[in-house]
């Protein structure tokens, strides 16, 4: 213990910003009285992509593909597993059936907070069967294991309970998600808000922020306008991912999507940049679905505003 911790301990005992002041001064009470988290930390845009690069060399091989039922998908399971294994959550891979094939659900929780008022972040971590799906879901995926590497790294103590998902086959139908909200029974009461990430590295890309939930929504249009980024709402995404699983069970959704099939308009160019008249992912469900084909910009935004919402959310 250093001298002037001993000194702040012993001014903090005598009950009075005063005599902290005393004896150290104005300086001091402004570190004596910040919380511990001051707000979420940049995340590094390169840690996500080392964990793209994984997806795809998972998926190199073994067939091409991290598709339900097959091979590459477990491999991408026991991949991010490992990654929070060892960063101190207590994880779990609970099994499905689909299609004749076993699934898997990755869960993730962080110690503490209040479990009857739980945080939930998740994406899908299987693609189709055409490709790899770096950027549906990897890069969704990718993006909220740094966010829970990132809580592990900043020793974060949030207020709620934080919970992480990856879900299996959603591809066919949020099957592994609607699986998990199914199991939860009375349990889902105590899950306050839901955040779903699907596609957030698009390379001709958008932000677009699902308008299920108004508080929710405003966490993520709050922080982007900050970056003087514009946002829309998402209408491409609807009722197409996992969020679905937990809406119509009842539990407030939000999250973001940087856009799949759909054209980009000149509006949206502009605000955007971009090429006006392309998908925003040309490469969506095709074997193209690459680490080569994700916008570094959009993956790193979205990751940090993901960030921003669990420690905003969470405290």
């Amino acid at each position: 213990m250093t001298r002037s911790t001993r000194i702040r301990r012993a001014a903090l005992a005598a009950g009075t910003c005063t005599a902290v002041a005393a004896l150290l001064g104005t300086a001091a009470i402004a570190q004596a009285t910040t919380p511990a988290t001051q707000g979420a930390p940049d995340i590094p845009v390169a840690g996500i992509k080392a964990h793209l690069d994984q997806l795809q060399s998972i998926a190199d091989a073994n067939g091409g593909n991290r598709a339900h039922g097959q091979a590459g998908y477990r491999a991408s399971v026991d991949y991010i597993k490992g990654k929070l294994d060892a960063a101190g959550f207590k994880t779990a891979v609970q099994e499905f059936t689909s299609g004749g094939a076993k699934g898997y659900n990755l869960i993730a929780d962080w110690p503490g907070g209040a479990e009857d008022s739980t945080v939930m972040v998740g994406s899908h971590l299987d693609s189709v069967d055409a490709g790899p799906g770096i950027n549906d879901d990897g890069s969704g995926s990718a993006g909220i294991l740094e966010v829970a590497l990132a809580v592990s790294r900043e020793h974060l103590k949030p207020a709620k309970h934080l919970r992480f998902g990856w879900w299996g086959d959603e591809e066919d139908g949020m099957v592994g998600s609607q699986h998990y909200v199914d199991t939860l029974g009375a349990d889902k009461s105590k899950i306050s808000a839901y955040l779903n990430f699907d596609m957030i590295g698009s390379p001709n890309p958008g932000y677009f922020v699902y308008h299920y939930d108004d508080k929710l929504a405003k966490v993520f249009t709050d922080w982007f306008a900050t970056k003087k980024i514009a946002t829309e709402w998402d209408t491409e995404g609807a009722g197409r991912s996992d969020h679905a699983s937990f809406q119509n069970a009842g539990i407030p959704v939000g999250g973001l999507f940087s856009g799949a099939d759909y054209i980009k308009t000149d509006a949206q160019a502009k605000n955007w940049g971009g090429t006006a008249g392309k998908a925003f992912d040309a490469c969506y469900h095709r074997s193209c679905d690459t680490s080569k084909n994700i916008d570094d910009t959009a993956l790193h935004n979205h990751t940090d505003a993901i960030a921003n919402a669990v420690w905003q959310l969470s405290s």
